[in-house]
């Protein structure tokens, strides 16, 4: 018992004792869990009756039974709400917690309360909180999953039982612009069609949030359309993916190595060339952790990080719409699909070449065409905001690919075919999968579309058809992620082999071309030392030391010969080179076998 209580005792002629209560008062502020109130007795010498009154909420639920459980069956998803009433007479705290088998999923909806955390939130006498829970079975079981809580008195912080868990991730919310399309995919007649914005998405299926953008003559018919109505490819000029905004941790096994952990999703111990899961739960926007990304799996307890790509300028964002493709051009017959010219607009969808032989001062301007004034896409909102890709917005996809939200998670995929399948088309033909993990690097050609079930889809970020693809092969993706010097940007190695933008070059020289653009479009890099590289510090969140060699993909860091950043790999390189953790730096002049990728930021 916690704390000291005054007593005496006093004697009486039968030589039964009785004990005279002090200060009850006390026991009930300083005690743990429980009340007890003592009352004498004079049936037995010495004896003490304690009666003991917990403090627990009430837990009532429609979809549970009386144990608090409800069987989740596996591949289903259901949504439940539960209420918690504070019911002992007084004001107290409580925690939630729940009890299932790795590999089901609980989050919550933002627009109800969201479940108290771990250390439990004071809830007033007869005071009332109400949960709209997800829960979702992506094991090959049937699963029993219970719910709970742990109750104690308002000014004391409250233990977490350690073989439970906490509800920690949200629903993710999927922002749109009036003029995006809610797409989902009808398998049977293998189109894509407008979505029932009730039942578009389902992160923990592997089915990301998919829109589109169509030509001016068809928007208006698509926007006033039900449900269901098909949507033709030549009707679509882009297509979005959604990464909500989330918070990561990388786990580590052995208490040395984080290559993440191996959950219900790997088979072996996570190693560099086979690495585990990276943890993922979605906040909101309030939201910003900063904690090292990094933690034992044996503790349980991750040190959450929410990556900088979250945040553009001065804003925090809830996602990013991610091209679900290697951009193209509207003239993709040109020469290497575009060429270096920004009067050509921009296009995202598969089976056409993607666009390269450009550089990145032109990658920079087409990226923020998507927006401009009087764009053919019909974007017109101040909250969206179009740009080419950073490197760490790439990390962004590549995290959640590698979480149970992504391809990692997919039980149809196993062992090495976690990896995301390459892209060999030495076409450079968009959403082209070779189908498994590639080995002979000189097989190459577009072995399946990106619809071809399970071998084409699996060159998706998801492994599902709602994934996002070309992030493994193709061509290399200029990332705008450029090496600075005494807040100087580096163009690029020479006259001869620049970036278009004016600048410092790698021989010693300064470039004159194309002003930069603000520098919010940029991931600016400090130096050739990655432990010092962003802002002097280490660069985490950016997919660059954490995930370093991670499925044998090759590494490399900007330098002043070579200070521009490029993703993926391409068509030409095996599995143990390309990859979504591929990174390679590069000088800055146009390549036939380099292409960009676009993203919209929504704040």
């Amino acid at each position: 018992m916690l704390g000291r209580i005054k007593y005496q005792w006093k004697r009486l002629k039968n030589n039964n004792y009785i004990m005279l209560i002090g200060i009850v008062s006390l026991f009930l502020i300083i005690g743990g869990f429980s009340y007890a109130l003592f009352t004498s007795s004079i049936e037995k010498r010495g004896s003490l009756n304690i009666v003991t009154g917990e403090i627990a909420a009430t837990i009532e639920s429609e979809s549970l039974d009386n144990n608090h459980s409800m069987i989740i069956k596996s591949g289903e998803s259901k949504e439940i709400v539960i209420t918690l009433k504070n019911e002992n007479g007084r004001n107290a705290k409580f925690n939630f917690w729940y009890e299932v088998a790795d590999g089901v999923n609980v989050s919550y909806d933002s627009t109800k309360d969201e479940p108290v955390g771990e250390e439990g939130e004071a809830i007033e006498d007869n005071g009332v909180k109400t949960y709209r829970l997800k829960i979702a079975n992506n094991t090959d079981n049937d699963e029993v999953i219970t719910f709970g809580s742990n109750g104690g008195l308002y000014n004391k912080k409250l233990d977490f039982p350690r073989d439970k868990k906490v509800v920690e991730g949200m629903i993710p919310i999927v922002n749109t612009e009036s003029n995006m399309i809610k797409v989902v995919w009808n398998e049977a007649s293998s189109t894509w069609e407008k979505a029932d914005s009730n039942n578009w998405y389902d992160y923990d299926f592997g089915k990301w949030a998919n829109a589109v953008t169509v030509t001016s003559a068809s928007r208006s018919k698509y926007q006033s359309a039900t449900s269901g109505i098909a949507i033709p490819m030549s009707d679509i000029e882009t297509m979005w993916v959604y990464v909500p905004r989330y918070s990561y941790t990388i786990g580590s096994e052995d208490g040395t190595a984080y290559y993440g952990k191996k959950g219900v999703y790997l088979n072996s111990v996570p190693t560099r060339e086979l690495p585990g899961e990276i943890d993922v739960k979605f906040i909101k926007k309030s939201e910003k952790e900063l904690g090292s990304a990094q933690y034992k799996v044996a503790e349980k307890r991750g040190s959450w990080r929410t990556p900088d790509a979250f945040t553009f300028g001065d804003k925090e964002l809830n996602g990013i719409w991610v091209g679900k493709f290697e951009t193209s051009s509207s003239s993709p017959s040109a020469a290497g699909g575009g060429g270096n010219v920004t009067t050509l607009d921009a296009m995202i969808k598969p089976n056409v070449p993607s666009w390269r032989i450009i550089q990145p001062s032109s990658i920079g301007i087409v990226g923020r065409n998507i927006t401009k004034n009087g764009n053919r896409y019909g974007f017109s909102s101040s909250s969206v905001n179009s740009h080419a890709m950073k490197n760490s917005e790439w990390a962004l996809a590549a995290y959640l690919s590698q979480s149970k939200y992504g391809k990692l998670g997919n039980r149809l995929f196993t062992g090495i075919d976690k990896e995301i399948y390459q892209n060999k088309s030495d076409k450079y033909i968009t959403g082209c999968s070779y189908g498994a993990i590639c080995k002979v690097s000189a097989d190459y050609g577009c072995q399946y579309t990106y619809d071809v079930s399970s071998q084409g889809i699996g060159a998706s970020t998801t492994g599902t058809i709602y994934g996002i693809y070309d992030i493994n092969g193709g061509g290399w993706e200029y990332m705008m992620g450029v090496y600075t010097l005494n807040g100087q940007k580096y163009s690029g190695e020479s006259m001869l082999n620049n970036s278009g933008y004016t600048g410092l070059l790698g021989d010693g020289n300064n470039y004159t071309g194309t002003s930069w653009l603000e520098d919010i479009y940029y991931n600016l890099y400090l130096g050739d030392d990655i432990s010092t590289s962003c802002d002097g510090n280490l660069c985490i969140t950016h997919a660059l030391n954490e995930t370093a060699e991670w499925y044998g993909d090759m590494t490399a860091i900007v330098s002043n010969q070579r200070p521009w950043y490029v993703r993926g790999g391409n068509y030409m390189y095996d599995y143990t080179i390309a990859g979504v953790f591929a990174t390679g730096t590069i000088s800055g002049r146009v390549y036939s076998d380099f292409s960009f990728r676009l993203v919209l930021s929504v704040s």
